[in-house]
């Protein structure tokens, strides 16, 4: 059988690469081939280069779903994953969720020149295009999708029949995310930063401030009823220097501290009391999963994929991502004594089936029933 995973840029060791290696490593037999503009590391599987000369982004994407329709001419692969906008795939893995979404969301946070500048640019014109070329294409057979709300927001905008949509969540690793990093790295790490044990600490982790939502979270910070809370911003974002001198314009001082990107973020979720991600779209974090995990409520907003595991006042909050009265009020809530700690335990337990197993069965059973022709039918390649 042969099979084709298709990724521009290739890491073994990113979360959408792993879980498929671990899906594909349980079929028997399987012949995987990873197409791919560049990759990083020792792939298991023979990589086929789809790397024509560009220059800006648009070039980019354009050249490299060309070069993959190419290759599944000649190739015919029985079945193709793609985690790009390619139109002719047999399965799109929509972690992005939708770019259309995206824009409109984003769209309430730009000035109408932002906005017109937004609809005018090249590559948002046609990753458009693109998509919805994708979801109407013949050759669809599935859509993994990684929350409920991007199944309904693809069913909505591009008619694709509800049999094609399949939800399937990222997985965790629970021995990683745990509820006892907060014994190994709670002391020692608000030692180091000069935060006393009772101080309400809230967690931000996630890089693209402006679509994670940082630029409202600070205002919200401000109108806090607690003046000690403080929150940790774990990150890169070019506008990080001017999302700081807004902090201080808000007189947020040590309130607030940016620290930049970290390779290992679980000591910083071990040292919080509560993880805050209020994201103007974000089809599913990985961070909200990891957070739970660690026994931190989360709060987050209603355009975030993470909103279907929040049961409120149990294991955290939700609200509009633009609602900074709201979202102020319940980073107070959260910093009432005793109530995070109170919700560790159901914020844990909200995600402890979410396992890298589950999602991988889970994988199985979709490729499996692609892969398997109706009774009476011969197999034809894609």
């Amino acid at each position: 059988m042969k099979l084709a995973l298709v990724r521009q840029k290739y890491n073994p060791y990113g979360g959408a690469e792993r879980f498929v290696e671990r899906a594909l490593a349980a079929l028997a037999d399987q012949q995987v081939t990873l197409i791919c503009r560049e990759w990083s590391g020792a792939p298991n599987h023979p990589v086929l280069t789809c790397n024509p000369f560009h220059v800006g982004r648009l070039w980019r994407d354009w050249s490299f779903a060309c070069c993959v329709q190419r290759a599944l001419l000649r190739e015919r692969f029985d079945l193709v994953q793609s985690h790009e906008r390619v139109p002719g795939c047999a399965i799109y893995r929509a972690g992005d969720g939708v770019h259309a979404t995206w824009l409109e969301l984003r769209g309430r946070t730009q000035s109408p020149p932002a906005r017109l500048a937004t609809r005018l640019n090249p590559w948002h014109r046609y990753t458009l295009a693109a998509e919805a070329r994708m979801f109407r294409h013949a050759a669809l057979k599935a859509v993994i999708c990684n929350s409920r709300m991007v199944r309904d927001d693809i069913a909505a905008r591009f008619a694709v029949p509800d049999e094609k949509l399949h939800v399937i969540y990222n997985g965790i690793d629970p021995e990683a995310f745990h509820p006892r990093l907060r014994e190994q790295h709670r002391s020692r790490l608000r030692g180091e930063l000069g935060i006393d044990e009772a101080v309400p600490l809230f967690v931000y982790v996630g890089s693209g401030f402006e679509r994670k939502g940082v630029p409202q979270l600070l205002p919200a910070f401000a109108r806090m009823a607690n003046r000690s809370a403080q929150l940790l911003v774990i990150g890169r974002d070019r506008r990080q220097r001017d999302l700081e001198s807004a902090a201080q314009r808000l007189g947020l001082g040590q309130r607030v501290r940016f620290l930049g990107g970290r390779q290992d973020v679980r000591p910083f979720y071990g040292a919080a009391d509560a993880a805050v991600l209020p994201t103007l779209y974000d089809p599913f974090p990985n961070v909200a999963l990891e957070a739970l995990a660690c026994g931190l409520p989360l709060l987050t907003s209603t355009t975030c994929g993470a909103r279907e595991l929040i049961r409120p006042d149990e294991n955290g909050y939700v609200c509009e991502a633009l609602d900074i009265p709201a979202l102020s009020g319940f980073l107070d809530r959260l910093a009432e004594p005793g109530r995070a700690a109170a919700m560790g335990q159901a914020a844990h337990d909200s995600v402890r089936e979410l396992s890298l197993e589950r999602m991988a069965r889970q994988l199985v059973g979709l490729y499996r029933s692609l892969l398997t022709p109706p009774r009476g039918e011969m197999t034809a390649p894609l």
